[in-house]
């Protein structure tokens, strides 16, 4: 049996912004499905039709999924989770390091470290956290 994880991140309204961002970044195919647009729209109020249900961002093996809390409560963005990404190349992990920092906070700036590998640790502006990797060859 092979096992795989998807990240599922939630969004206070701004799920839209956030994934065209990461589709900007990552490239890849993005679908966006609004409630309003959903077969189950009848099942929510019309006063949040707007917010995305459901979206999908593909490119290989790169996927990453999300919503708005579509009426599920509060929003509290934590720190209990970090998306980790392994990088192909030097010029891949510096756009990655450049664009996901932008507008956001540095945790941790790219630099090698004692384990050999390249890497570094960032929040986005959308308060996601972000560990990026680059092996020692």
């Amino acid at each position: 049996m092979k096992n795989s994880i998807q990240p599922y991140l939630h969004f206070g309204d701004n799920c839209k912004d956030a994934m065209q961002y990461y589709q900007g970044i990552f490239g890849g195919e993005l679908e966006i499905m609004p409630i309003g647009e959903s077969p189950s729209k009848e099942h929510f109020p019309a006063e949040i039709h707007q917010q995305i249900l459901h979206s999908s961002l593909n490119n290989g093996d790169f996927h990453l999924m999300a919503s708005d809390m579509c009426g599920q409560g509060e929003l509290n963005q934590g720190n209990a989770v970090q998306l980790s990404l392994d990088c192909a190349s030097e010029e891949e992990i510096n756009k990655l390091y450049n664009a996901l920092s932008a507008g956001g906070k540095i945790l941790q700036k790219l630099e090698k470290q004692f384990w050999g590998d390249l890497f570094a640790m960032v929040i986005d502006k959308f308060g996601v956290r972000w560990m990026l990797t680059l092996a020692e060859k």
